[in-house]
């Protein structure tokens, strides 16, 4: 019998984060607590919302991998512990190394709040290995026109993170990762090359998607087998996935909420730095 191409499947579950907003989360999940190195996969919405009522993530703290928040629609503003104070809109990146430590939030717009309206993207936690857990904390942001994109016949390809058909995004990534948004329309097809040295994933939210003749729904995570190239099909609606690769750490993981280290005792030092008021102001010797 031939091997199917897929590894693993995850239905994405709905849940409620931040100060309350619905997300359908992929994973962790009980059974699954990561996709090595990706510590979670939140799809934020999509939720209309009304004026006045929108809601995000007030202020939390991080310690020990890295944030990507990705934004299809809506509008929010994020600041931080160093400084940093960033508008998010449309199509935008925000990248976020926590690191040894950083305090943020992210919430919407006061236009986007005052005005209300669709909210649609997505949140996604790297890991860092131990050697970089505790790294400066650091920003970085795209706006959607500064995402390279390569269009083709019925698809159009956006390089969040990585390098992928020769695109490759202008994030500084601190360990090898490849991130992107594969749009494909009615019955479209792709040919797509996997990294040679990193499992690769995909996550299908808008439309069912067919992967080397198998199907698989929408919102459901996919880990593909080692294959050199997938053939992926988009259904008679079309398909909005995204794509996700990197090479696992394999590197023991403790976490507790917004901190995530190798053991224990660095776990319960950062709780402690957190409640001391330390937190930001740890750094590497």
């Amino acid at each position: 019998m031939t091997k199917g191409p897929i590894r693993r499947q995850l239905v994405g579950q709905r849940t409620l984060e931040g100060g309350g907003f619905p997300v359908r989360r992929p994973f962790p999940v009980p059974g699954c607590d990561q996709v090595d190195p990706f510590l979670l996969l939140d799809e934020m919405g999509p939720k209309h919302w009304r004026p006045g009522e929108a809601i995000g993530a007030p202020e939390h703290p991080h310690r020990g991998f890295e944030t990507i928040t990705y934004l299809l629609s809506g509008s929010m503003v994020h600041e931080d512990s160093t400084g940093t104070c960033a508008h998010l809109a449309p199509g935008g990146v925000q990248w976020m190394t926590a690191g040894s430590g950083v305090i943020h939030s992210e919430l919407p717009s006061p236009d986007f709040h005052e005005s209300g309206g669709l909210l649609h993207g997505f949140q996604l936690w790297v890991n860092l290995p131990k050697s970089k857990k505790m790294l400066p904390a650091r920003y970085q942001g795209m706006t959607s026109e500064e995402i390279p994109t390569l269009e083709g016949p019925g698809y159009t390809l956006r390089v969040i993170g990585g390098e992928i058909l020769g695109l490759r995004s202008p994030v500084r990534t601190e360990i090898p990762i490849t991130y992107a948004h594969l749009s494909l329309g009615s019955m479209g097809r792709l040919k797509l090359p996997l990294p040679a040295d990193q499992p690769t994933h995909l996550y299908p939210f808008q439309g069912q998607v067919t992967i080397e003749g198998h199907m698989v729904e929408e919102g459901t995570f996919v880990s593909l087998e080692a294959l050199q190239a997938a053939e992926i099909t988009a259904g008679s609606d079309g398909l909005e996935c995204l794509i996700l690769a990197a090479k696992p750490l394999h590197e023991p993981m403790v976490r507790y909420g917004p901190f995530v280290m190798n053991s224990r005792h660095e776990l319960i030092a950062a709780i402690e730095d957190y409640q001391a008021g330390r937190l930001t102001d740890v750094h590497p010797p």
